[in-house]
C-alpha cells in the first residue's frame, strides 16, 4: 500500500471511531472503540458449530495486537451465542436448501442483509467472516465490499462441485478463503484467490467432544455376538427430517418384517432437536410397536461411535462417520424442480465428502426424486449387505480408518483463527484521541509528551492492505 492510500484509510478509520463519541469519551469507551470487530454470517446448524469453535479459538489467540481484543457479532445460531457472539439474527432458524425452499424467504433474507449493511455503514465492523450458506452470504460479501471491509470465507461454497460461474463472485467480493478440504484449496488457489488450507473443523468436534460413556455403553451391549446396531441419522434441518425419515422408517419396517429379516438388528435414531424427535415418533403406526428402535436427542456422536453401520442423510455428518470408521448408506430426497436444475449444474459424481477424498465410493448413496420405492429398496439392499456380511463391513471400516488417519486431524479451528489474525489489516496508523488528549491528561501540561506517545501507541488501528 502506498503512503497516500494508507493516510486515506487511516483518516477513514479515525472518522469511524470519532463519530461514535463526543469529547467526553471515557477510557473504557475508547478501548471498546479500538477492538477488532468481526461480523459473522452463518446460516446452517453445522456452520453454527464450526463458527462457535472458530470464535473460541479467536478469543484464545487474542486480537491482532495486545490492545486490540476481538468483539464478535452477526448472524448465526445458539452455539455461536454461547461462544460469545452477539447475535443480530438467529439465522440458523431460517436454514433452507434448494431453490424451491428459498423463494418464499427471499424478502426476509434481503431484510437481514440490509441489517448487516447498516452495521457496515456505521463503521462498526473491521472484518467479515462468512461460513458456507452462499446463497445468502454473497449478499453479505457484496455489501461488505462496498465499504472496503475485508471478507473471509471459512468453509467456502463448493464451487468445484457445481455452479462454477459463481467463482467470479468469489474473486470480486472475497479477500481470503479459509479452505477445509485439500482439493478445494487447490481449486481456489488456481483461481488467484488468497487461500489457506486448515483442515475440516468437524474433526475438531470429534476430537474435543466428551462422549456420554453411559449411552455408548448401553448402545454397545449385545445379547449375542451377531447383534448389530444401526445408526439412523435423518438430518439436522426440519425439511431434511420430514423428507428423509419416512424412507428410513419404511426401510426399518422391511428389514424387521421380511421373511428373511435380521432379528438381531437394533436401530438408534439420532434426532438433532426435541422437535425432530417428536415428529419422528409421530410417524410410527399402531402396528410399529414391535420395531427394535430407540430415539435419542443430542446423542448423534454416541450413536455413531457405538453403531456397526448406519443410514444417513447426506451432509457433513459423513465426515464424523468417516472419523469413527462407521460404514453407512447415504440418502437425500429432493424435489423434482431442484433435481432437474441440479442435474444441469452439478459437476461431481458424489454428494458425500469422504467419497470425494477416496478413489472408491466408501459410502453408497442415492438421490430420491418422486416415487420413494427405489430409495427404500436402495437403503434396504445396502443395509442387508452391511448387516449380513460382517467381513465386508469390517473391510469398509478399515478403509475408512485409513482415510481418517490422513484427513481426520484436529486443529482446523485454531489454524483458521491464526489465518484471520495474520490477514487482518496489519499496517497501523495513529488515531488521535477525541479532543486531542486522553481523559485525565487535558489539564496537565507536563503530561503532553507522554500523552502524545501513548496516544500514538494506543490509538493505532489496522488499515486494510492494498489488493
Amino acid at each position: 500500500m502506498n503512503s497516500s492510500c494508507a493516510i486515506h484509510e487511516a483518516c477513514t478509520i479515525s472518522h469511524r471511531v470519532r463519530k461514535r463519541f463526543d469529547d467526553g469519551t471515557s477510557t473504557s469507551q475508547w478501548q471498546e472503540a479500538v477492538t477488532q470487530n468481526l461480523f459473522f454470517s452463518v446460516g446452517e446448524p453445522s456452520g453454527d458449530q464450526h463458527a462457535a469453535r472458530l470464535i473460541a479459538a479467536l478469543q484464545s489467540h487474542g486480537g491482532v495486537g495486545p490492545e486490540l481484543p476481538w468483539k464478535i457479532r452477526g448472524f448465526g445460531g445458539p452455539a455461536m451465542q454461547q461462544a460469545g457472539c452477539e447475535l443480530d439474527v438467529r439465522l440458523t432458524d431460517h436454514a433452507v436448501v434448494g431453490i424451491v425452499e428459498v423463494l418464499p424467504k427471499i424478502r426476509q433474507f434481503l431484510g437481514f442483509a440490509d441489517r448487516a449493511e447498516a452495521a457496515f455503514r456505521a463503521g462498526d465492523v473491521d472484518g467479515v467472516v462468512l461460513v458456507d450458506f452462499p446463497g445468502f452470504n454473497w449478499h453479505i460479501a457484496k455489501r461488505a465490499n462496498k465499504f472496503d471491509i475485508p471478507v473471509f470465507y471459512y468453509c467456502p461454497p463448493q464451487l468445484w462441485a457445481w455452479g462454477s460461474w459463481r467463482l467470479r463472485k468469489m474473486q470480486r467480493y472475497v479477500d481470503h478463503v479459509i479452505s477445509v478440504l485439500p482439493f478445494e484449496a487447490d481449486y481456489f488457489s488456481a483461481a488467484g484467490l488468497d487461500t489457506v488450507y486448515v483442515g475440516h473443523p468437524f474433526f475438531d468436534a470429534t476430537a474435543e467432544q466428551q462422549l456420554d460413556a453411559s449411552v455408548v455403553s448401553m448402545l454397545s451391549q449385545k445379547r449375542a455376538p451377531e447383534d448389530t446396531l444401526v445408526a439412523v441419522l435423518p438430518g439436522s434441518r426440519d425439511h431434511e427430517v420430514h423428507e428423509n425419515f419416512p424412507l428410513m422408517l419404511e426401510t426399518i419396517r422391511r428389514l424387521h418384517r421380511s421373511s428373511d429379516r435380521l432379528p438381531s438388528t437394533r436401530f438408534a435414531i439420532a434426532a438433532y432437536r426435541d422437535a425432530h424427535c417428536l415428529w419422528c415418533r409421530d410417524q410410527l403406526r399402531s402396528e410399529d410397536g414391535d420395531l427394535p428402535l430407540e430415539f435419542f436427542v443430542g446423542k448423534t456422536s454416541e450413536i455413531i461411535e457405538a453403531a456397526d453401520c448406519g443410514m444417513m442423510v447426506s451432509g457433513s455428518v459423513s465426515l464424523e462417520m468417516m472419523a469413527r470408521n462407521t460404514p453407512a448408506a447415504v440418502i437425500y430426497r429432493v424435489g423434482r424442480l431442484t433435481h432437474a436444475i441440479a442435474k444441469r449444474l452439478v459437476r461431481i459424481d458424489s454428494m458425500t465428502l469422504p467419497n470425494l477424498m477416496c478413489p472408491q465410493k466408501l459410502f453408497p448413496e442415492f438421490v430420491s426424486v418422486g416415487d420413494t420405492s427405489p430409495a427404500v429398496e436402495f437403503l434396504e439392499g445396502t443395509l442387508r449387505s452391511l448387516i449380513g456380511d460382517p467381513y465386508y463391513r469390517d473391510e469398509v471400516a478399515t478403509t475408512l480408518g485409513g482415510l481418517a488417519a490422513r484427513y481426520a486431524v484436529p486443529g482446523a479451528s485454531h489454524a483458521a483463527a491464526q489465518a484471520i489474525r495474520e490477514r487482518m489489516p496489519s499496517s497501523r496508523q495513529t488515531i488521535p484521541w477525541p479532543g486531542g488528549t486522553r481523559p485525565g491528561e487535558r489539564d496537565d501540561p507536563s503530561a503532553g509528551g507522554r500523552a502524545g506517545a501513548e496516544n500514538e501507541e494506543r490509538g493505532q488501528t489496522k488499515v486494510r492492505p492494498a489488493a
